[in-house]
């Protein structure tokens, strides 16, 4: 596996993502599209193209030399994330398929135990629909409440009006660390902090948060942290739950199946401790252990001075360009707390219209409605165009977007 140098240039950086090297329509490639999913590095490929030749085999069953190595593998994956988010203990990590079934997770598991008729649950108006629709399902069984929290004209979670929703019948807030659509950093911590004094235990949706922030659960003090691997350059098919331990021990399993158990009566079955309690079934015993070398890519571009400088300088250039042109509405203006994902609407241009000219560019950027429509619908749009970046973009490729852009706004207009 690579061993990322701290030091390394963005260009030996980006020589490491094969797929960068794509031309599209006679243009070299600009993929802007990383909110979505990231490219992932040669080290993954070679981690996953080495597991699946060298030691294909089920993991945790047999005793043969092949089931060792791969489980082995995978539960040294378990071992980096829980490093990688400073968990307490491996056994509060779960592997999931992604952060969708890692939300779903919880909210069957911790509903069906927590939540009754007359509660409420909590979650906000900027949520991706797959911390949405679980909690809509375990509200519609269960007779619950699902009430909304609004977010601030510059895209931040507000903790003073979260406290003024929550009652004595509030069972779980779920929150997202970082928007998918306004790329801002929300406080996190705060609104833990709230939500502990008042009894009520939080879920965060980590899907960018893991991406652009340090994250370390214990000092976050969230109860929950989902995250998808495929947007941290693992492979696709991966993720991860996080939860703390009283609250794993006392929730009853997701799923029923093989290595969840610990012995099988027609009488009654009882359950296998964690981490395996949530795990049922074969893994994804292949492409859960990219998640090493991914993990040791993002740590390394977070560490990097180079990387760090050129992200700031796309950051600070591209907010600048948008919010100085009055075609152009951006979503997502605190400052303070930007990450580099923008979303932004054009007076005059449909959103897919510029995304199709810009992929003719070469640029690959996202339009519609990211999964997020209840926040389309309080923004008061159809859909918007955003442009994400990822540590192997570089300025040069954000001034091409912007001339790019605007080109693209000038055919239109």
């Amino acid at each position: 596996m690579q061993n990322y140098q701290k030091q390394m240039t963005i260009t030996e950086i980006r020589s490491q993502f094969p797929i960068l090297d794509t031309c599209v329509y006679g243009k070299s490639l600009v993929y802007l599209d990383n909110a979505a999913t990231a490219q992932r590095p040669q080290a993954v490929v070679d981690c996953w193209k080495g597991l699946v030749e060298g030691s294909n085999a089920n993991i945790h069953r047999a005793v043969h030399s092949l089931a060792a190595q791969a489980t082995e593998a995978y539960e040294g994956a378990r071992d980096r994330v829980k490093t990688f988010i400073n968990a307490s203990a491996r056994e509060e990590i779960i592997f999931t398929s992604g952060a969708t079934a890692s939300i779903n997770l919880v909210a069957s598991s911790y509903g069906q135990l927590f939540v009754n008729q007359g509660d409420d649950v909590v979650v906000t108006v900027c949520e991706h629909h797959s911390d949405i629709v679980p909690w809509q399902l375990l509200c519609e069984r269960k007779g619950a409440v699902l009430k909304v929290l609004d977010v601030e004209e510059d895209g931040r979670l507000n903790p003073e009006i979260l406290k003024k929703l929550l009652t004595a019948r509030t069972k779980i807030v779920a929150i997202a660390h970082i928007s998918n659509v306004l790329g801002v950093v929300n406080p996190v911590k705060e609104l833990v902090s709230v939500c502990h004094a008042a009894g009520v235990p939080v879920l965060v949706d980590g899907s960018q948060g893991i991406v652009h922030e340090k994250v370390d659960v214990q000092d976050l003090d969230c109860d929950f942290y989902a995250f998808s691997g495929h947007k941290i350059y693992a492979a696709t098919g991966t993720g991860v739950l996080y939860g703390k331990r009283k609250w794993l021990d006392a929730m009853p399993p997701y799923m029923g199946g093989g290595e969840m158990i610990e012995t099988v009566r027609f009488s009654g079955t009882t359950y296998a401790p964690l981490p395996m309690k949530f795990e049922a079934g074969t893994q994804n015993f292949n492409a859960v252990p990219t998640l090493v070398p991914a993990l040791d890519f993002a740590e390394s571009a977070r560490e990097n001075p180079e990387v760090q400088a050129e992200q700031k300088a796309i950051l600070d250039y591209i907010y600048t360009q948008l919010t100085q042109d009055n075609r152009i509405v951006l979503y997502g203006t605190c400052p303070e707390a930007k990450i580099p994902v923008f979303s932004f609407a054009v007076k005059g241009a449909h959103h897919e219209d510029l995304a199709l000219i810009l992929d003719k560019m070469g640029v690959a950027v996202r339009s519609g409605q990211m999964c997020a429509e209840p926040l389309m619908d309080h923004l008061g749009v159809t859909g918007l165009l955003r442009a994400s970046f990822a540590p192997y973009n570089t300025l040069d490729e954000a001034k091409y977007f912007i001339t790019s852009l605007l080109r693209a706004i000038e055919m239109l207009q």
